[in-house]
């Protein structure tokens, strides 16, 4: 299953947005050696803002998470926020499961 990681990424400090992220993809981890295909729409977004001159930085990468999203089969929410519960709100509108752990997320 094609499974969304969503959790807080914005934060005052670069050092809060890294650990933000690596929870994110400590949970991909787990989630891939369950048997699924993790998707984070962060690290899709972050090389294209790189490269990008944008003003809105925070729309640039909830564009792109969104897209991702909305391509996947459910979303594995690790903490909510802004951004995260749109992700949720999104994946629910589409009739899709939201996991609140790892726990919940079925086998493949």
């Amino acid at each position: 299953m094609k499974i969304a990681i969503a959790g807080p990424y914005s934060a005052p400090t670069g050092k809060e947005r890294q650990e933000n992220l690596d929870a994110m993809n400590e949970a991909a981890v787990a989630l891939y050696e369950m048997g699924h295909i993790p998707l984070i729409g962060v690290n899709a977004a972050l090389p294209v803002l790189e490269k990008s001159e944008v003003d809105d930085e925070y729309k640039l990468i909830m564009d792109i998470s969104m897209a991702v999203v909305e391509s996947c089969d459910s979303l594995l929410l690790l903490k909510e926020s802004p951004g995260a519960n749109r992700e949720r709100d999104l994946i629910l509108s589409l009739g899709k499961p939201v996991y609140k752990s790892l726990e919940e997320v079925p086998a493949p």
